[in-house]
């Protein structure tokens, strides 16, 4: 299990028409949202990858940048990007099963023709510049994620308050 402030594993991947995204490259002001989601047969990521595309104007005032990332291949991750209204995300893929046990995501098997043989459960990690964890939600269904509104809400004031990641000992 990762710890809050503990570094993260590394991670870096490619992406839909945005090059090759490295953590340990990001400059944010404040933080990196890692959002992990299961891919494209997904409508329930869909929805959250939409919802997380309109808060992207916030998020940067806020001083953090998110970027999306599934174990899709290429292909599935351009119809993604074609198909969902997320438009300025960075949308990673060819997240592998190590990256996956790594950061602690539940790893699921296809039930339908439509999933991947192999793919994860959704995980939203916001990290410091430094690579140090400051905040972890991992699922191992599609539902039950944090409300990203309210997140947004909270992260503006985790940095007015200065607030410390929590769940450390």
């Amino acid at each position: 299990m990762l710890k809050p402030q503990t570094p993260v594993p590394p991670l870096s991947i490619e992406t839909a028409g945005h090059g090759r995204w490295t953590l340990a490259d990001q400059t944010p002001e404040h933080f990196s949202m890692v959002v992990f989601y299961r891919g494209l047969h997904c409508p329930v990521c869909k929805t959250y990858a939409e919802v997380l595309a309109r808060l992207k104007p916030q998020l940067a005032e806020l001083g953090v940048e998110p970027v999306l990332i599934s174990a899709d291949t290429q292909t599935k991750a351009q119809e993604t990007a074609e198909k969902w209204k997320i438009d300025g995300l960075p949308l990673g893929y060819g997240l592998t099963e190590a990256d996956m046990r790594a950061w602690g995501l539940y790893v699921s098997r296809a039930i339908k023709d439509v999933e991947p043989d192999l793919f994860c459960e959704p995980g939203l990690f916001v990290v410091r510049p430094d690579g140090e964890l400051y905040y972890a939600a991992v699922n191992s269904m599609p539902f039950g994620r944090p409300d990203l509104e309210a997140f947004t809400k909270s992260l503006a004031w985790v940095l007015k308050a200065n607030y410390p990641g929590r769940g450390e000992a």
